[in-house]
């Protein structure tokens, strides 16, 4: 596993070996995430690899394109690295985290994995891992929902009153877990709730204008989570509100 110490990969370590796995997890410091012959010597005699790898700006600098530019990197090249590694180590799965926020605005109507995508900006380079990822025979995709409740910070302010995906963290490592024996393809993460429910400050719509990160959390995305549940079993047991 990729990203052990982050807000997901903390919840996942302990849900992995619960589940009977053995697990190891990378070392950036000896191992270089866009490197991939060092990945694939880490990788050698492991059956798959989760990478839950994020470098989320959290202060005030979100609001700045450049404040993402790691994080992106780490998306795009990481992944692609990542994944070039698992084939050159004969890893069969490949799970990769991303974000469900690339929905373009679906107003009232449930958005499943088919739903119109509208990447923007911080957010393209979700859709940029997914295709990295699909690209290996094994590869799985999860569209994460807003992490909201435990180690995770929420944005400050959401745009509009309509409505957004949401999952606490330990729920999304959960699925990060259930995966690893579902069918290949792309899975949302999340339930969706009305913001004005949500008891987090909002600002007017018309301010979304000012950047794209506002114009991504104006939009209303109703995603469901039908198809992860289906193919795992997987569903939500704590109220991130």
């Amino acid at each position: 596993m990729t990203g052990a110490t982050g807000v997901l990969g903390r919840e996942a370590l302990p849900l992995l070996r619960a589940a009977g796995h053995e697990v190891g997890v990378l070392d950036r410091h000896k191992t270089s995430l866009f490197d991939a012959e060092q990945l694939a010597t880490a990788l050698t005699g492991y059956d798959a690899v989760i990478n839950l790898a994020t470098r989320i700006p959290l202060s005030a600098k979100a609001v700045l394109a450049s404040a993402w530019a790691e994080n992106n990197r780490i998306r795009t090249e990481g992944s692609a690295a990542l994944v070039e590694a698992a084939r050159m180590a004969g890893v069969g799965r490949i799970v990769q985290e991303g974000i469900s926020f690339v929905y373009a605005d679906g107003g009232d109507r449930e958005l499943d994995e088919d739903a119109p995508l509208k990447p923007v900006e911080h957010i393209a380079s979700s859709v940029q891992a997914q295709q990295n990822v699909l690209a290996h025979p094994g590869g799985v995709f999860l569209r994460i929902g807003m992490l909201i409740g435990g180690a995770a910070q929420s944005p400050p302010v959401l745009v509009g009153d309509g409505w957004m995906s949401v999952v606490h963290p330990g729920d999304a490592a959960a699925a990060a877990v259930a995966v690893l024996d579902a069918p290949a393809g792309v899975y949302n993460v999340g339930s969706p709730v009305l913001k004005r429910d949500m008891g987090i400050t909002r600002l007017p719509r018309f301010l979304g204008g000012f950047n794209a990160l506002f114009e991504v959390f104006g939009r209303s995305q109703r995603v469901v989570s039908t198809k992860l549940t289906g193919a795992t079993g997987w569903k939500p047991r704590a109220d991130p509100r």
